[in-house]
């Protein structure tokens, strides 16, 4: 399988992924638990069906330190009991943020003030920053059907 167009080799869409590498590299350097980053994207790569995304921050998850029992739970966080209080906010806050289009008003004011609870200002800015950006990389790999699969952890760092 090939992707419908090579953003790696494009030299409009290598550009494009230049900068918002450097806005992601932001959101990985800020004071958001590496741990809580990694559960995000992958939470919202399961919703919006981007397998490469999904595979790339399971393995770099994985590399991470992350336990195969709870990257196994992330897609049912709710009934999971391996997640922290915080976890469960960011997520919570991570669905509603990614299905926006299915949520009629968004993010409620209680999914908001839960996340409030467990995160500063400067978190919950890298928080929302964190869902906004892996939902334009998972828009990009699903429109042109990134093939997932072969991702090795630091591929692209």
């Amino acid at each position: 399988m090939n992707a419908r167009l090579n953003l790696f080799e494009s030299p409009l869409s290598g550009q494009f992924l230049r900068h918002i590498n450097s806005a992601g590299k932001v959101l990985s350097d800020s004071g958001l638990p590496a741990a809580t980053q990694e559960l995000v994207k992958i939470r919202a790569s399961q919703i919006n069906g981007c397998g490469f995304c999904t595979d790339m921050h399971t393995k770099d998850a994985a590399k991470a330190g992350e336990t195969p029992t709870r990257l196994h739970l992330v897609a049912a966080w709710r009934e999971a009991t391996v997640f922290t209080d915080a976890e469960r906010a960011a997520l919570a806050l991570a669905e509603q943020g990614t299905r926006i289009a299915d949520a009629a008003g968004g993010v409620t004011d209680e999914v908001w003030a839960e996340a409030a609870e467990h995160y500063d200002e400067d978190q919950l800015a890298a928080l929302v920053g964190l869902i906004a950006l892996i939902n334009a990389y998972n828009r990009l790999n699903v429109i042109v059907q990134q093939p997932a699969g072969d991702y090795q952890p630091g591929q692209f760092g």
